[in-house]
C-alpha cells in the first residue's frame, strides 16, 4: 500500500499539543510533509518557546506516522519560530522586536518584578530571544535582579548597546545613574527618559521584550500604554483585597488603550512553613482567580511567598535560573508557557506585508 500525503497528515491530526489544546495539524505546527515510498519526513515547528516540549511532541508525532501502513522510517526536525503580532490601532511593531510584553500591577509590593524578570528567563530558557526594560525610573531593580554592573556602551552617542546577564538584554535607568541617586524627576522627564530607553537601545533581534512597568495607573503608566507598541499585558496580583482593587485599575487603563490582556498571576498566593510544611494563605484565597473568572480572563497561575525566591532574586541569581529544575522554576515555566501561547494566538501583524503607498505628483 503506498503512503499519502494526505494519511501522514491525518495520523498526526491525532496528536494533540497539550498548550494549544490543538491537534498538530490544526495548529499548523507541521509543515512540509514529504513522502518517498515507505520514508517520511516533515518539520514539527512550535509557534512558542517550546524547548523543553518539543522532543515529547516529536516522539508521538513519530510514533502516529508508523501506524500508517507502508510507513518504513520517520524524519523529524523540531523547531520554534515566533511571529510577530499585532499591537494597538495606529502603532507598529518595533524593529528587533517582534512583541513587546508589559508586566504590571497597579500596586507596588506584589512582587511584579520578580515575576518579570522569573518570564523573561523562563521564556529565554524555553528557546526564546528575550529582553527586558525596566521602565520603573523611580526604583530599578533589574540590574539587580540580573546581576548586571557597568554602564552600557554606545558607539555613535546616539544609540545604547543593552546590557546582558543569563542571556537576557536589558537597559534600566539604574544601568545610568549611581546606585543611592534618587530620581527627583517630574512626569513628562519620566515619559521621555522612557521613551529613550525603549527606542534608542540596540535591541538585537528580540522574540520578546519584558516591559517591567512601574507600579500605578498614573501619566506615566497611561502615556508608556499608549506610546509603546504591547502585543499584550501581563497583570501581576496578590489575593489581598487591597491589591485586587488596583490590579482591576491597571487592567481597566490597559483595556481602554486596545492592548489585550494575557492573563492574571497571583503571587504569594499562598505560604508554606519551611520548618514543618505548615500551609498559610497569609494575603487570602482565591483572589486573583476570581479575578480572572470575574473579567473572563485567563488565570495563568499562583507562585508562593517563599523566602527562595526573594533570596534569588536579591542575589542576581533569579529561581529560574538559581534551581531551573525545581518546583518554583517549573511554575514560572508554566505560566511564561501559557503567556507566549496567548500570544501565538492571537492575530499576527501584518504591516510588513503590504508595501508602503507613495504618492507622487506626476
Amino acid at each position: 500500500m503506498s503512503v499519502s500525503v494526505d494519511t501522514v497528515r491525518e495520523a498526526l491530526r491525532s496528536v494533540m499539543d497539550p498548550n494549544l489544546g490543538k491537534d498538530l495539524v490544526s495548529a499548523k505546527q507541521i509543515k512540509n510533509i514529504q513522502v518517498d515510498g515507505g520514508d517520511v519526513t516533515f518539520d514539527l515547528e512550535l509557534s512558542y518557546p517550546g524547548k523543553s516540549q518539543l522532543d515529547g511532541l516529536r516522539k508521538q508525532a513519530i510514533a502516529a506516522v508508523r501506524t500508517v501502513a507502508g510507513v518504513e522510517n520517520v524524519s523529524v526536525s523540531g523547531s520554534i519560530k515566533i511571529q510577530t503580532h499585532a499591537v494597538q490601532r495606529g502603532l507598529k511593531p518595533m524593529p528587533n522586536v517582534k512583541n513587546i510584553i508589559a508586566v504590571a500591577s497597579g500596586k507596588g509590593g506584589v512582587g511584579k518584578s520578580t515575576t518579570a524578570v522569573n518570564l523573561a528567563l523562563a521564556l529565554s530558557a524555553e528557546g526564546a530571544r528575550v529582553g527586558m526594560l525596566d521602565a520603573d525610573i523611580y526604583g530599578p531593580s533589574q540590574p539587580t535582579m540580573l546581576g548586571i554592573t557597568g554602564r552600557p556602551q554606545s558607539e555613535d552617542g546616539q544609540i545604547i548597546d543593552p546590557m546582558e546577564g543569563h542571556n537576557i538584554q536589558a537597559m534600566s535607568i539604574g544601568f545610568l545613574i549611581d546606585e543611592d541617586t534618587p530620581m527627583v524627576w517630574r512626569g513628562p522627564m519620566v515619559t521621555s527618559a522612557l521613551e529613550q530607553l525603549l527606542k534608542q537601545t540596540n535591541w538585537r533581534d528580540l522574540d520578546y521584550l519584558i516591559v517591567d512597568m512601574p507600579p500605578g495607573t498614573g501619566d506615566i503608566q497611561l502615556t508608556l500604554s499608549q506610546k509603546v507598541p504591547v502585543t499584550g499585558a501581563v497583570i501581576v496580583t496578590t489575593p489581598q483585597d487591597i491589591a485586587l482593587l488596583d490590579a482591576r485599575k491597571g487592567l481597566k487603563m490597559f483595556e481602554k488603550v486596545g492592548v489585550p490582556i494575557l492573563g492574571i498571576v497571583e503571587n504569594m498566593a499562598i505560604h508554606v512553613c519551611s520548618n514543618c510544611g505548615h500551609q498559610e494563605h497569609i494575603f487570602g484565597q482565591g483572589g486573583g482567580q476570581k479575578m480572572a473568572a470575574d473579567y473572563k480572563l485567563h488565570y495563568l497561575g499562583g507562585l508562593p511567598l517563599d523566602i527562595r525566591i526573594r533570596e534569588q532574586a536579591d542575589s542576581g541569581k533569579p529561581t529560574v535560573i538559581a534551581d531551573p529544575d525545581g518546583d518554583l522554576a517549573k511554575s514560572y515555566k508554566e505560566i511564561a508557557r501559557k503567556v507566549a501561547v496567548r500570544i501565538a494566538e492571537q492575530s499576527k501583524d501584518m504591516s510588513l506585508k503590504f508595501p508602503s503607498i507613495v504618492v507622487q505628483n506626476t
